[in-house]
């Protein structure tokens, strides 16, 4: 539970209180009540709290010393930019960023988010039956979000179970949008980590340098997989594993079919690994509804252009019942995260608090009194 103590330093600025929570100090605004830890990571911890100003029950997520990794402060950076721009019922809405303390050297961030009860990891793993057609409504609701971020030139690039939040009514939304990138048509992206391992396209495992949508459609197949099967399709415990694994249910793919790969030495691997006839996807989930192999059998193509497109999927008969694209228009315009890799930590820090400051336009004219 949240426990309520004195600050630190024996000051309290006001508007500020302060609770420990899993070892954690929270100094947060004293318009949000603390009720419970709920989630910890690599970036901190998460509590559920209520906003006494609306009532509303949100969940504050605490990055610590968010300047300590440059990678987690550009991390932090990219998710503030989206979710300023990005407003859809089947993404996770950022409410707040609390104002820090010290302007100037503050070193933690608080993220407000409105508060989902489970992620779909925890769903799969669980006990709790799965029908049909919850796999149907969860993959709609997931293919429905996508749509809205690659119309906004967005690649999640890391989507997988434990980054797609549940509520009890089954309402499904993406959240975790720190690997996130701009699209590009021509694209040269960088190579680095993209995507959990097993949720991995091919063509990141080859470390092809052009990539797009299709990668977070392959994404999407393996979650559905997932689902089917309630564990992981392609569990692999390195990366040349994890093609072997791919290629051992796809089956060997022909020459023609390993085009896009631009590595002669990754696509030489991919010959050499001999015939494989590959797995039905009906025989490996032999209770699916036949729709659903079908689908899945559209997603999960080696070969990235002969993927099958987000609005492909939508119109697939599997799902098509559910959608109604005039209830999805696509993003009014389209955003750009793009931020330079290799700025030093006082430009990240000044761009951290311009988004900061987004939520908090009485705070704004202060700031920018101080900085001309």
């Amino acid at each position: 539970m949240a426990t309520p103590v004195e600050p630190p330093n024996g000051f309290r600025p006001i508007g500020k209180h302060y609770y420990t929570m899993w070892h954690t100090l929270f100094e947060i605004d004293t318009k949000y009540m603390p009720i419970k830890p709920i989630g910890r990571g690599a970036y901190g911890v998460v509590c559920s709290s209520i906003n006494r100003d609306t009532n509303e029950r949100v969940a504050i997520k605490k990055i610590n010393n968010v300047f300590g990794n440059r990678i987690d402060a550009l991390r932090t950076l990219r998710e503030l930019m989206l979710l300023r721009c990005i407003k859809h019922e089947n993404v996770i809405a950022l409410k707040d960023v609390m104002m820090p303390t010290n302007w100037r050297g503050f070193k933690d961030v608080y993220m407000v988010y409105e508060l989902m009860d489970t992620d779909l990891h925890q769903i799969i793993k669980s006990s709790q039956p799965l029908s049909n057609d919850h796999c149907k409504y969860f993959i709609f609701q997931l293919l429905r979000g996508l749509k809205y971020l690659h119309s906004a030139n967005i690649l999640h690039r890391d989507l997988k179970p434990g980054n797609l939040l549940v509520n009890a009514n089954c309402q499904l939304k993406i959240c975790d949008f720190g690997l996130a990138r701009t699209s590009r048509d021509n694209g040269q992206f960088m190579t680095e980590y993209v995507v959990t391992r097993w949720y991995r396209a091919p063509e990141l495992l080859l470390s092809c340098d052009n990539y797009g949508t299709s990668i977070d459609i392959w994404a999407v197949g393996c979650i559905l997989a997932e689902i089917l099967g309630r564990k992981p399709i392609f569990p692999g415990t390195d990366c040349l594993s994890q093609l072997k694994l791919i290629i051992s249910v796809l089956g060997s793919q022909p020459e023609a079919e390993l085009r896009f790969i631009d590595n002669a030495k990754a696509k030489r691997f991919i010959l050499s690994l001999g015939r494989s006839r590959g797995a039905h996807f009906s025989s490996l989930y032999p209770h699916a509804d036949p729709l659903a192999i079908d689908l899945l059998d559209r997603m999960l193509v080696f070969d990235p252009s002969k993927r099958i497109s987000v609005t492909e999927a939508l119109c697939h008969p599997y799902i098509s019942s559910l959608y109604d694209p005039s209830s999805n228009p696509p993003a009014p315009y389209r955003i750009n995260v793009d931020i330079d890799e290799n700025m030093g930590e006082p430009v990240i820090r000044e761009m951290m608090l311009r988004e900061i400051l987004y939520y908090h336009p009485e705070a704004a004219y202060a700031y920018n009194n101080l900085i001309y």
